[in-house]
């Protein structure tokens, strides 16, 4: 099947659409591409995404949302209609707490079955939620038909606004072995700091320009690294309620008093993200993997992918670092082109999630379906 993938991450930037052709146990990709939320849209999903939305504004946003999915999925320049189409959503709210876990996901996709006259899988979470698991992370089936090596144990980390790793060690037995979770945050950090000194002007670091003019304050990056999240043994998941907002306003405080400069704010954010990813593998993996493989828009932050690379390698000189665009699939790919899966195994009536990765009590079907 032609399956349409699409995206939206925790970092609000923009939508990714990935076109694929889905088969058992193969992916091929097709078509990408990408489209930019307008500044007014992207502002309301942010308002949204800490709290700050009312009802009617959030119904209003759900169809508003709905409606900029639809009217981008079908590529000009492109003469292939997908059979089948995958809608993540934008998660404005993830909480997977174990007394009352719960998620939600904007962008109506009824607008979507009636652009592309297909059906279209959303909703994706809530199956695994309900069955005990935190609907997260999601992409590890994906990861596995793609990255999986016989004989090697290979990570791949997606750095989108917030940080997750599928460790595949197939090394021992003769199936992978699969781990999946949440390292902490990524580019959500970094965005926001970027976006309070230029207010608003700015969206991001662009190639990690100002981290690399700063210094690393180490006293605060250390005080960073004792968060109680980083040693919680997975299944675990994460988001903007923890490393968003609420974070950014309690150590912006911190980093005035110790009188950093923007740069160094930076700096520090760069070396948090990378350092706290490295802490998560040392905690949680079963060894340190042989090839780490980067991909999603940090992948493309040549400050944070060296960060990276320095505090993995010191730990273990003989990891091979790449990323997803060196083995033919370019960063910014891969989640839309999981949910592009997901859907396919939705219509085939399979499970699509891993309960060992997500913590659910049995493999269900993920997602709801809407004809056209």
């Amino acid at each position: 099947m032609k399956v349409l993938g699409i995206m939206s991450g925790t970092s609000i930037d923009s939508v990714d659409y990935a076109l694929c052709s889905v088969g058992e146990q193969r992916i091929e990709l097709l078509d990408l591409w990408n489209a930019k939320f307008p500044r007014g849209l992207q502002q309301r999903l942010h308002e949204a995404a800490r709290g700050a939305a009312r009802s009617y504004g959030l119904a209003q946003l759900h169809h508003d949302l709905g409606r900029f999915y639809a009217r981008h999925a079908l590529r000009p320049a492109s003469a292939t209609k997908p059979d089948l189409a995958g809608l993540h959503g934008q998660t404005i709210f993830h909480n997977p707490d174990r007394r009352a876990p719960a998620t939600f996901q904007l962008g109506e996709p009824a607008y979507l079955a009636e652009k592309l006259r297909v059906p279209v899988v959303s909703n994706f979470r809530v199956a695994d939620i309900a069955a005990g698991g935190e609907g997260a992370p999601l992409a590890t089936i994906f990861h596995r038909i793609v990255f999986a090596r016989k004989g090697r144990h290979v990570c791949v980390n997606n750095l989108g606004g917030i940080s997750n790793v599928t460790s595949i060690d197939w090394t021992k037995n003769a199936e992978p072995e699969l781990l999946a979770f949440d390292t902490g945050p990524a580019n959500v950090l970094l965005d926001l700091a970027v976006r309070h000194y230029t207010r608003g002007k700015r969206q991001m670091d662009r190639n990690g320009v100002w981290a690399a003019h700063g210094t690393v304050c180490e006293r605060l990056v250390s005080q960073w690294l004792a968060h109680p999240y980083f040693s919680k043994t997975p299944p675990k998941s994460t988001g903007r309620e923890l490393f968003g907002e609420p974070f950014w306003g309690r150590i912006l405080p911190q980093t005035k008093k110790a009188g950093l400069t923007k740069f160094d704010v930076l700096a520090s954010l760069t070396a948090f993200t990378a350092r706290s990813l490295a802490l998560n593998y040392q905690l949680h993996l079963p060894s340190w993997p042989q090839t780490l493989i980067l991909t999603g828009g940090g992948a493309a932050n040549p400050t944070l992918v060296k960060a990276i690379h320095d505090v993995i390698r010191a730990v273990s000189p003989a990891t091979e670092l790449v990323t997803s665009e060196m083995l033919g699939w370019p960063l910014q790919s891969i989640e839309p082109a999981a949910f592009a899966l997901l859907a396919y195994l939705r219509a085939q009536s399979q499970p699509g999630n891993l309960p060992r990765t997500t913590g659910a009590s049995r493999a269900v079907r993920l997602g709801h379906i809407s004809d056209p």
